[in-house]
């Protein structure tokens, strides 16, 4: 069993896939909070701050989030909507975390199916949950973004980097690339250096960074900052499409 927190067809707005057509699936739940990059939103009257996708990691939500039982249910309803997009589209796995139900037999059950019936999947993580590759042999044929987060979190580097867990996926799937969230404060201290130790477990893959952002207003307070980090280092400048269309980020 997981839970959905919303499914919808879109264009990929961020990362080495950007501008692909794809259908996303966002989990409900994480193992890390990132109040760090400062989105605000109301809770019974309390103000919380977290990551952009406040709604799919705060547990205050979990009551509009959808059980996913039933492996072949789920499965019927994704070959309803592939057919009603008219071709298959990119499949993308995010969060949250999807990566907390690896070892669930529905969740694994419907991502086999998605990779048997042709369907590229990206998986989108914090890089921190270890997967059985050898158990669960389907993850090789997945992407992995890895979204490792750096000091700007606002989380400890014990919770937010498992060195482990980043060598599993980068050594066993068959593709991954590392997605890194900027700010101008990190950019000005440390970001460089975080950036280049994380690498250095894995010094071949492809790095995209792009600008903290949850809407339109905060992307532009950091992007081009970003965007002369990346020339200066020699990074890939990853903007985020859907903040920069429609603004907010559910549901796009």
């Amino acid at each position: 069993m997981f839970y959905l927190v919303e499914e919808f067809f879109s264009i990929q707005g961020e990362g080495k896939y950007a501008g692909t057509p794809s259908y996303f699936l966002r989990t409900g739940g994480c193992n890390l909070s990132c109040e760090g990059f400062g989105t605000s939103y109301c809770v019974n009257g309390l103000v919380k701050y977290g990551c952009d996708t406040y709604f799919a990691v705060d547990s205050s939500f979990s009551a509009s989030w959808q059980k996913i039982d039933d492996a072949n249910t789920f499965i019927s309803h994704l070959k309803t909507e592939f057919d009603a997009i008219g071709y298959l589209p990119h499949v993308v796995i995010t969060g949250g975390e999807p990566l907390l139900y690896a070892r669930d037999k529905v969740f694994y059950t419907v991502f086999s199916w998605l990779i048997d019936y042709g369907i590229r999947v990206t998986f989108e993580t914090n890089g921190v949950v270890e997967i059985d590759f050898y158990k669960f042999p389907a993850y090789k044929k997945a992407i992995f973004a890895l979204s490792v987060k750096l000091s700007n979190s606002g989380e400890p580097i014990s919770k937010r980097i498992n060195t482990t867990a980043i060598k599993k996926i980068t050594d066993n799937s068959d593709e991954s690339f590392f997605k890194f969230t900027l700010n101008k404060e990190i950019i000005d201290s440390s970001a460089f250096n975080e950036i280049q130790n994380i690498i250095n477990i894995c010094p071949s893959k492809k790095i995209f960074c792009m600008p903290v952002g949850e809407c339109r207003s905060t992307l532009e307070a950091n992007d081009k900052a970003v965007f002369i980090f990346c020339m200066k280092h020699g990074f890939n400048y990853s903007d985020r499409l859907h903040i920069r269309i429609f603004d907010m980020t559910q549901g796009v």
